[in-house]
């Protein structure tokens, strides 16, 4: 009856009575790929997949569209990828890149540290770490180029935590900022920077998809 009402759609290709259907999951089965943003970060940046077809639609639909349930197969696959990526003798700390207060409010809660969290709890000794936040005054970054994305967040991301994580403390912590697209590498540079000044050293960006 419910379905009735309120028809399931796979969040990737709109197919009928799934959220999530086998063919969409296939597409982030692969392992990750190698990103080079305009921006360099200045650590190695990775991504599950390219910003087109299923997982841009469930990008899309996790930010714009109220699908929630899509944290799950967007945080396994990230599982996956981090799983890849990862040096199993050190702890991992995933950092979810900030994004506007006003954006989260519209979406109901930030739809990346949801699927960071979703990730964190396929894997052994992963902490989550929500410390940074964007100042007031940063603008919706659609439209903007390059160089006005830059502009846009320069000096205003920062670590919002008072006293940061014990796994964060750690000199052999892997820490990874994990976002869901990453456009020119703004977002993530000054998140790496914004770390750093805070003595956390970043080893790597992974995100759901690169444009």
């Amino acid at each position: 009856m419910l379905d009735l009402i309120l028809p399931r759609q796979c969040g990737g290709c709109g197919a009928p009575g799934t959220d999530w259907c086998v063919i969409c999951a296939e597409s982030l089965a692969g392992p990750p790929i190698r990103a080079r943003p305009r921006a360099d970060p200045g650590v190695p940046c990775w991504a599950l997949g390219r910003y087109r077809g299923p997982l841009r639609r469930a990008v899309v639909a996790a930010k714009e569209q109220g699908r929630r349930d899509l944290a799950v197969p967007l945080g396994a696959a990230l599982a996956r990828g981090l799983d890849g990526l990862r040096d199993r003798e050190r702890p991992l700390v995933l950092v979810p890149a900030p994004s506007r207060g006003a954006a989260a409010r519209r979406r109901g809660g930030d739809p990346v540290t949801r699927s960071v969290r979703v990730a964190g709890s396929w894997l052994d000794d992963c902490r989550i770490a929500p410390i940074l936040r964007m100042r007031r005054g940063v603008r919706d970054s659609v439209g903007l180029g390059a160089s006005a994305r830059e502009h846009n967040l320069r000096g205003r991301i920062v670590v919002s935590a008072d006293s940061l994580p014990d796994a964060l403390r750690s000199s052999n912590a892997e820490v990874v900022l994990v976002d869901d697209v990453l456009t020119t590498g703004a977002t993530a540079r000054e998140s790496v920077r914004a770390l750093a000044s805070a003595g956390i050293a970043v080893r790597a960006v992974l995100v759901t998809s690169v444009v």
